[in-house]
This record gives C-alpha cells, structure tokens and sequence, in this order.
C-alpha cells in the first residue's frame, strides 16, 4: 500500500499563525480556512477558503509583487472609539470598515503596493430572514467603500439568497465560488444568525462555522 506523504505546511506571515491551515487533497494546496471575523494575508501558493452567508469577503492582491489575502466581515461599520488601545483588533474584523483597514494594510506592510492592487467581491445573501437587510447593508458598503478608496474591483458575486464556499488563490488571483443551495439543517443561517446575535448583543463571538465539501 502506497502511503500518502502529507507536504509540509510552509510558515505563515508574521501575525497569521493563529489562523487555522491545513493540506486540502482535492486542491493539492494548503489552505487557510477563515471564519466570521477573520482575515488572511500570504505570498505563496496556497488557497483560502471560507463560506458566506450575508457577510461579504473581499479577496484582495497586489498582482505585481504576488502578495494577497482575504477578509469575512458581518456588519458593515462600527464606531471606531469602540476599538481602541489594547482592543484595537479585538473583535474589530468582523465590521467592514476595520477589516477592509486590516486587510489592506496588512498586505502593504508585507510588501505590495496600493497602485497594484485589485479586489474581486464575494456574499451578501439573504439568509437571515429576520435580518434580510444585513446582506443589502453590507453590499451597499462595500460598494461605497471601493468608490470612496478608489479600488479596482475586477469581479464580484453579491446578493441572492444561497450562502457561497469561496477557495481564492491570493498568488494567482483565481478565485472558485460555489453555491450552497442544499444545506444540511440549515448550519450556516443557524450559526451567522447566532453570531449575529451575539454581534449585536456585544458578546464575545466565537464561530464555530465549518467548511463543507
């Protein structure tokens, strides 16, 4: 029996190592799996992968100097005295206006370049039928977002109503979308809508959203 020899997962940028990475098979690629309120920056051949519901994820590179990353935020803004000093990334992500901030900074400080980079879009559905706003809130946001910092954004997938699997390869800029029509006990609306909650009740949020096949 040939035994399958796991490749070695390369060390992650500075500040990413608590971001959850493993080897996918069916890629052939490591991957860094994001959840609500994360985001990832890297400079090597690997995919990151997570799964929206309303919340919107912004896959961002330099494609002159082959660095990127991802973000998945809930919640459009938030009032920025509310993350401050020692709580300035505390939570913050999971707001549009901060992880926009995070994410692009995060990719400039490792060395691309703001002239360089392109943005393809992916979420806002309406999954949260109490809430079926959250999805339009945040599309407007991040449209008016990008008109405001004058970001070129080559391609997008907002709204409708099914959640969406998103592998994006930052070194590459490809970017696979798959729709979640069938979801088994409808895991995802479940669990955004709880982090939702919890969101809004100023609780602190930890997701437990997986990834499905």
């Amino acid at each position: 029996m040939i035994k399958f020899l796991k490749p070695k997962i390369p060390e992650a940028l500075p500040g990413f190592d608590t971001v959850a990475r493993y080897y996918d098979r069916h890629n052939q690629k490591v991957a860094a799996k994001i959840k609500p309120g994360e985001y990832y920056v890297s400079n090597t051949d690997e995919l990151i992968v997570t799964v929206l519901g309303s919340c919107i994820s912004a896959c961002i590179r330099d494609r002159v100097n082959h660095i990127g990353g991802m973000n998945h935020f809930m919640l459009p803004v938030t009032d920025e005295e509310k993350f401050t000093g020692a709580n300035a990334h505390k939570g913050a992500a999971r707001y549009g206006n901060f992880a926009m901030e995070f994410l692009i900074n995060n990719i400039l400080r490792n060395g691309g370049e703001r002239q360089h980079l392109e943005v393809k879009l992916f979420g806002g559905a309406k999954v949260i039928k109490k809430m079926s706003d959250v999805g339009d809130r945040n599309i407007q946001f991040i449209h008016e977002y990008m008109s405001s910092e004058n970001l070129q954004v080559l391609a997008s997938d907002l709204g409708g109503n099914h959640p969406r699997k998103v592998l994006y390869n930052p070194l590459t800029g490809v970017v696979r979308v798959k729709k979640l029509r069938n979801l088994h006990n409808d895991t995802i609306v479940r669990r955004e809508d709880r982090y939702l909650n919890d969101i809004q009740s100023d609780q602190t949020v930890k997701s437990d959203i997986e990834l499905f096949d």
